[in-house]
């Protein structure tokens, strides 16, 4: 019993040590393509908006908010030219996207700048769509700094020239799970580049030089 439980401590220590790791490896490839300052964000085709919480009446999550309102800023200041909302919309009653594209549109964003991917499942699959089907060559994810760095990672792993924008508005609602969760996703992503693991769905192109809303 003693070699049984001596094994599974270190199996245990040995796990976290690769869990920190890896955490701390895509942080330090990752910080110098992240901005805070709007001024300093360089300029790229198209700010992408990755998917979280649609509150029960169907209004954005405050996270989720912080997102769209920086994608907007972007937008507006003219360093982007698109805007490409991805998340998860698997079936009728959870719809990450539509929500999204109503706000931007009752803040003036153009219809045809703003393209939807319904098949966002995942950062990973929203990266690798982002590139295959609207054939993205440049971007600026928006997200809160927890996330961003895993975002970051899979784009430029998958040949995007991707930058970030963090927006980390508020600090209180950013609970430690959320810390804590990125550090195991961390490790799902190095296994999905490293496998080269297809997404879900692809289906036929919609290039971001066209019309979001044809």
């Amino acid at each position: 019993m003693k070699k049984v439980f001596r094994s599974a401590i270190i199996v245990l220590v040995v796990s976290l040590v690769a869990i920190i790791l890896t955490s701390l490896i895509i942080k330090l490839k990752t910080d110098q393509y992240i901005y805070r300052d709007l001024v300093q964000a360089p300029k790229a085709q198209v700010a992408v908006i990755l998917g979280a919480a649609i509150l029960k009446n169907g209004g954005l999550s405050p996270i989720l908010r912080e997102r769209v309102d920086r994608a907007q800023m972007l937008y507006e200041a003219g360093k982007v030219e698109k805007i490409l909302v991805t998340g998860d919309n698997s079936t009728l009653a959870h719809n990450e996207v539509n929500p999204v594209r109503l706000y931007l549109l009752e803040n003036n964003i153009p219809d045809q700048d703003i393209f939807l991917d319904h098949a966002g499942f995942d950062t990973y699959s929203s990266m690798y769509r982002a590139r295959d089907i609207f054939l993205a060559d440049s971007m600026i994810v928006v997200s809160q700094s927890f996330h961003l760095p895993r975002a970051l990672f899979i784009a430029r792993a998958l040949g995007i020239k991707a930058y970030g924008f963090e927006a980390d508005q508020s600090q209180s609602h950013y609970l430690l799970r959320n810390y804590f969760r990125e550090m195991l996703a961390n490790i799902k992503a190095v296994f999905n580049v490293l496998f080269h693991r297809a997404p879900k769905y692809l289906g036929e192109e919609i290039p971001l030089t066209g019309a979001g809303n044809i």
